[in-house]
This record gives structure tokens, sequence and C-alpha cells, in this order.
């Protein structure tokens, strides 16, 4: 059986490419579940330290959900289409929107559906020139249901969001560059390289610091400025007694490029640690 994700590690930036071409990378059960222990693998990994998520061949990021299988799942009732599909996919959009190293998406065709909500979980996204966009589950007579009614109104505001689940038109790059779903619109023979040129700007940095700042961002951000303030604070006080920011203040009094000893375990260990009450 051909593998649902492909992983290429190199210089400190895994690669993971949905890889079932011959459907649009259409997100199957089995490859969002073989994403989901992926990603596990990786969190704990301390020779990766950026993550960039793209399709196989040159039509689609990914074409949404595998249709044929949800109708499955619809046909054996509402608890089941929940379990095996809706849940499914909001543990796998929570994963990635959560997950404490950047992930980066390189949009390299379609991303309808749940690839765009993919697209919308992540923290940092590059479209292709090529990429086309669309909320397409209102032609299904249903809501999106991976997260697609939550981010891309927080994302592109109340009414712009409306209007593209409403319709279920799809929309451009460029589009999606104004809307602050991905952050470049790049030519797309480019794509790979702006992705890992992005991910390398990163990784100059700490990578406790970058846990740091995920974790602040996508805790804080549909919080009050006071309570996120507060995850602010919390996350400077781990920060305060490491290795990590002690090179960093080093390096700059020396005027000197810092070198990080922190690594992604001691990282991830310190940023999973209870959240202090606000």
């Amino acid at each position: 059986m051909t593998d649902t994700v492909l992983i290429e590690s190199r210089d400190g930036v895994a690669t993971l490419t949905l890889n079932r071409p011959e459907k649009l990378n259409a997100l199957n059960y089995a490859l969002i579940d073989r994403l989901l222990a992926i990603l596990d693998a990786i969190e704990i990994d301390d020779s990766v330290r950026a993550v960039i998520l793209t399709g196989a061949g040159e039509r689609a990021f990914s074409a949404g959900g595998d249709i044929h299988e949800f109708s499955e799942s619809v046909a054996r009732g509402g608890d089941a289409a929940m379990r095996d599909f809706v849940t499914r996919g909001q543990r796998l959009t929570a994963r990635l929107e959560a997950f404490r190293k950047p992930v980066i998406a390189a949009v390299n065709g379609l991303a309808f559906g749940g690839g765009c909500e993919i697209t919308e979980a992540v923290p940092l996204a590059i479209a292709s020139e090529r990429a086309l966009f669309a909320k397409p589950e209102i032609n299904l007579g249903m809501p999106p249901t991976f997260g697609g009614t939550q981010r891309l109104p927080r994302l592109a505001g109340r009414k712009r969001a409306l209007e593209l689940l409403l319709t279920g038109d799809t929309f451009s790059p460029q589009r999606a560059l104004e809307l602050g779903l991905v952050n470049q619109v790049v030519p797309h023979d480019d794509l790979r390289l702006a992705a890992h040129e992005l991910a390398r700007r990163i990784m100059r940095h700490s990578p406790l610091a970058a846990a740091s700042i995920l974790t602040a961002v996508t805790r804080g951000i549909n919080l009050s400025i006071a309570e996120g303030l507060l995850i602010e604070g919390e996350q400077f006080a781990r920060m305060a007694p490491t290795a990590d920011l002690r090179e960093g203040l080093d390096a700059w009094i020396a005027r000197r490029k810092p070198n990080y000893p922190c690594s992604w375990s001691a990282a991830a260990s310190a940023v999973r640690r209870k959240p202090i009450s606000p």
C-alpha cells in the first residue's frame, strides 16, 4: 500500500507530503490518522526544527475530505459521521494550530474544503500562483466541519468569510493573501524554496522561544487583551531561567551569533507544563 503521507527530512526541516495525487490528496481517514501519528513523532524529535506540509502531484494541495468515505459514515448515522469524520478532522486542524514547532503550508494547487481548513489552521502558509481555494461544503448541503466556520471569520472577518462560506465560490491565491489566509504568493516553481527559506529564517532563533511564541499566540488570540497579556507573561516567566535566554542575552552583549543549547525535548517539556491560571 502506498504511504498516504511521505516524509523527507533535511537540514532540520521535515517536509510532509499528502500523497493521494490520484484523488487530489483528499483527506481520507487513513491519511488523517497517519498525519496525526507523524506529528506526534516529530514534536519530540530534536533533529526537526520546522515542518513544511504540501501535496503530491501538480494539481492539488488537498481537495478536502474524502466524500465517498464520508458518505458511508453518514449512511451509518449521525453518531458515526461525527466520530469518523468531524471529530477526526477537527483533531487534525487543532493539532496543527497548536503544534509547538512552526508548520508552514506550501499550498501547491487546489485547497478546497478540508485542504483550506488545514491552511487556516497552520501558523504560516505560502501559496503557489497556481493555488486555488474554496469553501465548497455548502454545495453538499452541509457546513464546513474541520473548523472552517470558526477560523476563517477570525482570519478574514465575519462578512468576508460568510460570503465565501455561503456561496462556495473559488478564490485566488491573491485573494487568500488579502484575507490573511496565506503569508506569501510565489511562482509555482519557487514554492518549496520559499517555504524552506521561511523555515530557515525562523530556525536561526531559539526553538524554545519559538515554542513560547506559538503557544502564547494560539492560546491568547481569542481571549481579551488582559487575559492574553497574562499568557504572554507566563511564557516569559518560563523562558527567564533557560539557557536559551541566557545565550541570547550574552550573544547580543558580545555582538556575536548565538548558539542555542536548548534541545527540542526541553522546549516541549517546558511549554507543556500545566498553564498558570490567570
